[in-house]
């Protein structure tokens, strides 16, 4: 005779192993869930304490540049390459700032690095200056006309994206159209395309230009000799080289250094200075496997630094000293 009690000890069996395995595939997703939940938070927990370095950083930044404010204010020095504003930041440990606080108990050891660097705007040249007032500016196309010479690029191409930077300046009014139209301004480098310039334009350009809310000269004691060339009419590559030498040497303090230094040539303060108010100040920061970097557009009126915009940005590689890197070729 059969025994009835096998069967039901076999299905009991079974269900004990489906609720088994039920209980592991709820607990394992109970933890899989916690576990992307911590992760969340420690994902916000990091993204909050690098902006809060990278905001420190900035705040640094612009500490120094009033400082040097003060300092050129005492001694009527210019702007240059030689400050301490332009002496990047080396990668080093964020406990190394901390520690520095005596009146703080000694930090636990962090494995976050954070690096910077100050670059002088005015030693580029300013796209804004090709216009002027609600016209275009002669001078300024004839300068951008000149650095895309340099760099092999139609000059064709400088009078358009005057015209196009005009038309995003002032309100124009279309004949068909019932209300006004306004273009879009670019308000960085890698946003010119909206002037007409494709991409391999924009790139070769980006060393030597920049984009400002105004019209600036440029500051002869940062700029490459590209620039140079440029701004100063029927100036040639060995004299803007001379330039670089003497300036490395004893920058220039106002025009008439620059001017007696190269006979001939002429500058003028609409477009030519020895000092700078726009800086962009590049924060980075390492920690653990993440690298974060931010770009910060100051602006500098007397003793008051003023941030006028800030963004996520990639990290740069490493790259030369202004002078280092303009002394070599262009692209090509």
């Amino acid at each position: 005779m059969r025994n009835p009690a096998r069967p039901q000890r076999g299905a009991a069996l079974l269900v004990a192993l489906l609720t088994v395995a039920l209980v592991a595939t709820l607990a394992s997703s109970a933890l899989w869930r916690q576990w992307q939940q911590v992760a969340v938070e420690q994902a916000e927990r990091d993204r909050q304490q690098a902006q809060w370095i990278l905001t420190g950083a900035l705040d640094w930044a612009r500490l120094i540049l009033r400082e040097d404010a003060r300092t050129n204010q005492n001694t009527g020095a210019g702007d240059h390459l030689a400050e301490p504003w332009a002496v990047g930041l080396e990668e080093a440990r964020l406990s190394s700032f901390l520690a520095a606080d005596k009146t703080s108990d000694p930090p636990p050891a962090l494995d976050a690095f954070l690096s910077g660097r100050i670059t002088d705007q005015q030693g580029l040249l300013n796209v804004a200056n090709l216009v002027q007032g609600n016209a275009v500016s002669k001078e300024g196309v004839e300068a951008f006309e000149r650095l895309f010479q340099q760099l092999a690029l139609p000059k064709a191409w400088v009078l358009p994206a005057a015209q196009a930077w005009l038309r995003a300046s002032v309100t124009t009014t279309d004949a068909n159209a019932t209300t006004g139209t306004r273009l879009l301004k670019p308000q960085r480098v890698n946003q010119l395309a909206w002037l007409g310039w494709n991409e391999t334009v924009v790139r070769r350009l980006a060393p030597f230009i920049t984009v400002l809310p105004e019209r600036t000269p440029v500051n002869l004691n940062t700029a490459s000799p590209e620039v140079l060339m440029a701004v100063v009419p029927r100036l040639d590559r060995v004299q803007a080289q001379r330039i670089v030498t003497q300036r490395a040497l004893q920058p220039f303090r106002n025009l008439a250094d620059v001017a007696a230094l190269i006979s001939g040539i002429q500058t003028h303060a609409d477009w030519h200075s020895t000092q700078s108010r726009y800086f962009v100040v590049l924060g980075q920061m390492r920690l653990e496997d993440k690298l974060l970097a931010e770009e910060s557009l100051v602006v500098r009126n007397g003793l008051e630094v003023r941030t006028l915009w800030r963004q996520r940005v990639p990290p740069p590689p490493a790259t030369p000293t202004r002078d280092d890197a303009a002394s070599q070729p262009p692209p090509r």
